[in-house]
């Protein structure tokens, strides 16, 4: 129990000085970009204190270039630090507003361009899945949980809507992720960290165009099936091979 003290709290002095920095770079060109930059770097300093490893399948499923929708199941707040470190590219969160509120932190994510999400308040949710759509229009994947909180170790909650109308609105695919356990590293509502690792499984893009928001609940389903049969399947002896995960929809 002291050693994890001891490492959450060199974690939460280095995100304070990383969030600081991050801040100031905003007063520059380019600001964003290169927030995101540092932020994989502060993800991979983190991972690699904590004594965290991540073996990543199916890197190559990710669309080079263009921009996507990833979705990742939650089960733990290093799920965060997992796919800041490991998915490339430039990506854009779509965050709960009440993180914003941490102080420096807050202002971190802001001058990142990561995009807030009141849940409580339909009205604003559109407007920031209208802010979400803006970045896709300019280039930028959206990263997000699409369960909205984390879930207990071993489960995969019911999956909102918000995320998957952003993505049936702008036509890009969406690129289903399970993370495999982070739950076990750190817990939900724990503070105790233990060294381990984690397997991150990217499965194949699946596309949006023939779907419409009145049938979005298939896609729904395909991408949760997809996410849950992954994680199921990597944690057991024998798993199966990515390329034969997944389902495109045509």
């Amino acid at each position: 129990m002291i050693r994890s003290a001891l490492l959450v709290t060199l974690g939460v002095a280095i995100t304070a000085f990383i969030s600081f920095w991050c801040v100031i770079f905003s007063l520059f060109s380019n600001a964003e970009n290169n927030i995101h930059k540092t932020a994989n770097l502060w993800a991979k300093i983190l991972l690699l204190i904590f004594n965290t490893k991540v073996e990543i399948i199916g890197k190559e499923n990710i669309l080079r270039g263009k921009p996507q929708v990833f979705m990742a199941n939650h089960q733990s707040d290093f799920d965060i630090l997992i796919v800041l470190a490991h998915i490339p590219g430039q990506f854009r969160w779509l965050v709960k507003k009440e993180l914003f509120h941490i102080p420096v932190f807050g202002a971190a994510m802001r001058s990142a361009g990561y995009i807030e999400i009141d849940r409580n308040n339909r009205e604003r949710a559109m407007q920031s899945l209208d802010e979400a759509a803006l970045r896709i229009r300019e280039g930028k994947s959206i990263m997000a949980f699409p369960e909205g909180t984390r879930s207990g170790f071993g489960e995969i909650k019911p999956f909102k809507q918000g995320t998957f109308y952003l993505a049936i609105k702008s036509g890009v695919p969406i690129v289903p992720i399970s993370i495999i356990g982070s739950g076990e590293i750190m817990p939900k509502r724990s503070l105790k960290i233990k060294p381990g690792k984690i397997k991150l499984v990217i499965d194949k893009p699946i596309d949006v165009k023939n779907i419409t928001l009145e049938n979005r609940q298939e896609l729904i389903t395909i991408v949760r099936n997809t996410i849950i049969k992954n994680y199921d399947g990597f944690r057991a002896e024998g798993a199966p091979n990515i390329r034969d995960l997944g389902k495109d929809i045509s």
